[in-house]
């Protein structure tokens, strides 16, 4: 059974910067193409960055330029660097095989930007 554990979400200004961490166990991590996602209340979860097992990485155009994902094989790790936060950026912000193959979501890290 996988587990994901998302960590290192916070309050903060818009401006400043955030780095979350996800430890996945369970699982061929190493040969699997991983995500960050984040949801809003009353709005769907959406794909925010994923890297596959190549470390080819991709982003949303709505945080190209300031997100950096990466990842850990050794530590079963994925990361998110955020920088120049915005409030909009605010959300749950959850890590997630990407394409979803089934695993359970965990229970998020929350980011929350003030203006």
């Amino acid at each position: 059974q996988v587990q994901l554990v998302e960590s290192g979400g916070g309050l903060v200004q818009a401006g400043e910067s955030l780095k979350l961490s996800c430890v996945v166990s369970g699982s061929s991590f190493s040969t699997t193409a991983m995500g960050w996602f984040r949801q809003v209340p009353g709005k769907q979860r959406e794909l925010v960055a994923s890297i596959n097992n190549k470390f080819r990485t991709n982003y949303e155009n709505f945080v190209r330029g300031r997100f950096t994902i990466s990842r850990d094989n050794a530590k079963n790790m994925v990361y998110l660097q955020m920088t120049a936060l915005e409030p909009e950026d605010t959300a749950v912000y959850y890590c997630n095989a990407a394409p979803l193959v089934g695993w359970s979501w965990g229970q998020g890290t929350r980011v929350s930007v003030s203006s």
